[in-house]
């Protein structure tokens, strides 16, 4: 969530900001600044009522004490309760309209942040080189099913479309990556979270993903409860609500996470041809980084955790670039994003493995996430994400990239040790 002051002082600044995204807010804009002029115009109103209220709750006693008549004095305060208590109605549909409002506002993109769509996505280097075959080289779909370490006939049998069953050594290498990933992080200093995966609504809501994008999540229906519930689309989702509500302290900072859950996201809309197989699906796995900064130490905060995802697939050895996204194409929450994205030989194309993104301040003002600065002043802290990696695209990468003229695979090194020490994963005969 946006900051209120911010909108109100710098009304035209914050709608131009939004205009980065190629999105127009102003109406919105304008009705949030009007709103909040009605919001304290009414608060006045009100609290002067209050104060005449206990004017008189005073004055009864005295009027009593003297032998005076109350009569027309508690008619007259039975009506300004009734005022009051109308008027405090008012208020409370005002301040949720206000908040409805505010809600449906974007983070604002970083100063540095190219504006407009996709296409103005801005590739900033690439690591290694694209992998050159002497052969004709097959898809991962193709290899997968050769080397039998994913049943996607049997997985579209059980969750229909855009779902897959790893087997076999397509298991024990999903789960090698996991591992592969977990401890890297951890070695990093990051704590390692298991996190549940039916969340509340307010979890989605302090992400950012509620209430604009509710549609996009699979909801929880029990017949028992009015609660609504939601499976986590990411593990994000979790980790920047662990200090909902609470106040930290700068020596507590930074936090820093990581999270393994699969990720269940509804993807609606048809799945393209060339994003068959695990390229696009509606569960897969992936560990995710969180930081809970300073306003201080959030944009070192950024590049460590983009670094971190970058010496994940340079250790793999996979060929990727990283991308600087453009305001249009940065999350709803998010300040400022930047992709890295593995090179899928099959599709001649680059595929995002892991979004490194700034949120700033605006998931913590929606989850009142605050510290105290050495003042002993209350400030909002920062929070930051990346894919540490999501892996249905690591390993359609893998396979491709690694691939032998046999239709063998050569498995990177660093997952070897996950592997009892396999090397070479062969067609099934």
């Amino acid at each position: 969530m946006l900051d209120l002051k911010r909108i109100l002082n710098d009304t035209q600044a914050v709608k131009d900001a939004i205009h980065k995204r190629e999105m127009n807010l102003d109406d919105t804009v304008d009705a949030i600044v009007q709103l909040d002029a009605q919001r304290r115009e009414l608060i006045g109103n009100v609290e002067k009522m209050k104060a005449e209220r206990n004017a008189c709750s005073k004055k009864i006693p005295q009027m009593k004490k003297t032998g005076e008549d109350t009569t027309e004095l508690m008619a007259s305060m039975k009506k300004l309760a009734d005022t009051i208590k109308e008027q405090d109605t008012k208020l409370t549909a005002l301040q949720e309209e206000l908040q409805n409002l505010m809600y449906s506002l974007p983070n604002l993109p970083g100063d540095d942040v190219q504006a407009g769509g996709k296409e103005q996505n801005i590739p900033d280097h690439t690591f290694g080189e694209k992998p050159e075959f002497s052969f004709t080289p097959k898809n991962h779909v193709d290899l997968c099913e050769s080397l039998g370490l994913i049943d996607y006939e049997r997985g579209a049998k059980l969750g229909g479309n855009g779902a897959w069953i790893y087997r076999g050594m397509g298991s024990r290498l999903e789960w090698a990556l996991l591992n592969f990933f977990i401890s890297e992080h951890i070695a990093d200093g990051y704590e390692f979270i298991l996190p549940p995966h039916m969340l509340n609504w307010e979890c989605g809501t302090v992400a950012g993903q509620f209430p604009k994008f509710a549609e996009e999540v699979y909801h929880i229906a029990n017949p028992t409860s009015t609660d609504k519930k939601f499976i986590l689309p990411t593990a994000e989702t979790a980790l920047v609500n662990l200090h909902r509500g609470e106040i930290l302290t700068k020596d507590e900072l930074p936090k820093k996470y990581i999270a393994y859950t699969p990720c269940y996201r509804r993807e609606a809309g048809s799945y393209r041809s060339e994003e068959r197989g695990m390229i696009r699906g509606h569960q897969f796995n992936k560990v995710e980084m969180v930081q809970y900064t300073t306003a201080d130490g959030s944009e070192a905060a950024f590049q460590e955790l983009v670094a971190k995802a970058e010496s994940l697939v340079q250790k793999l050895g996979l060929h990727y670039r990283l991308s600087r996204l453009a305001a249009g194409d940065c999350s709803f929450s998010m300040s400022k994003t930047y992709d890295v994205e593995v090179w899928i030989p099959s599709m001649g194309i680059y595929k995002e493995v892991s979004s490194a993104s700034n949120a700033r301040d605006y998931q913590a003002r929606r989850g009142n996430i605050k510290y105290r600065d050495e003042d002993g002043k209350l400030q909002f802290v920062h929070t930051l994400n990346a894919s540490g990696l999501a892996t249905s695209r690591v390993l359609p990468a893998i396979v491709e990239q690694y691939q032998n003229e046999d239709g063998s695979v050569t498995i990177p090194e660093v997952l070897r040790p996950f592997l009892g020490g396999l090397s070479v994963l062969e067609p099934k005969k």
